[in-house]
């Protein structure tokens, strides 16, 4: 089986500094993984590498079975602060809508079809009650689980996110973790940067970890913590 993600003797700079050298990893599909590391260690430089926002420096990345490309449908991404972005006056349900195939751009119609995918994201993330508050009107916890929503919509098969925990308490943390957990049913791979393995628990299939100096190692969960 082809895996979701390969690294093979990737090396990655930012800012002239060598944040990951010589790495080969895989990430296998349908799997959960964490990805982390200290503070400046390239977490959030990976995801965009895996994006094809950055290049790398050396070696080979492949993504789904091939390279990077920037705006690829087939990868959902939240970002750390996706939604502080977004004009005043987008409503949840419009955010969400964006991320349905064929609207990225704001291109395409909303039929009923695509209505009910963007309430069954909704309530998949808890915030069905949400769907028509402006983006400004909601806590920082709210607006993340509404960006998730907006991933979740367009059915990536692999889906990256950046700290998806922050800002959420404990209650909607384990929905979260639960909710993310579910979709390797779905043979989609998940890919968390997160500070907080505890909060992840037994869910995990994995654990990347940056050290800051440029080496990427992969092991289980419990190894890690």
């Amino acid at each position: 089986m082809t895996p979701a993600v390969a690294l093979a003797d990737v090396t990655i700079e930012r800012g002239g500094r060598r944040l990951v050298s010589g790495a080969s990893l895989e990430i296998a599909e349908g799997s959960l993984v964490a990805l982390v590391g200290p503070n400046g260690s390239g977490k959030t430089t990976l995801l965009r590498v895996l994006l094809g926002l950055l290049p790398v420096e050396a070696g080979q990345v492949r993504v789904l079975g091939r390279e990077p490309r920037r705006g690829d449908a087939a990868i959902g991404y939240v970002p750390q602060r996706y939604a502080a972005e977004a004009a005043e006056a987008v409503r949840s349900r419009d955010l969400v809508a964006l991320g349905l195939p064929g609207r990225r751009f704001g291109s395409g119609l909303v039929g009923r079809d695509d209505r009910a995918r963007v309430h069954a994201a909704l309530v998949a993330t808890g915030v069905a009650d949400l769907a028509d508050r402006r983006l400004s009107e909601l806590s920082g916890g709210q607006q993340q689980r509404v960006a998730i929503a907006a991933a979740l919509a367009g059915e990536p098969r692999l889906l990256l996110l950046d700290e998806p925990l922050a800002n959420l308490d404990v209650a909607h943390q384990r929905d979260l973790v639960a909710l993310l957990a579910g979709l390797r049913d779905t043979g989609t791979t998940v890919v968390v940067v997160t500070h907080d393995l505890v909060a992840f628990d037994t869910e995990l299939d994995g654990v990347i970890e940056l050290d800051g100096e440029g080496a990427a190692r992969t092991g289980r969960p419990e190894a890690a913590r």
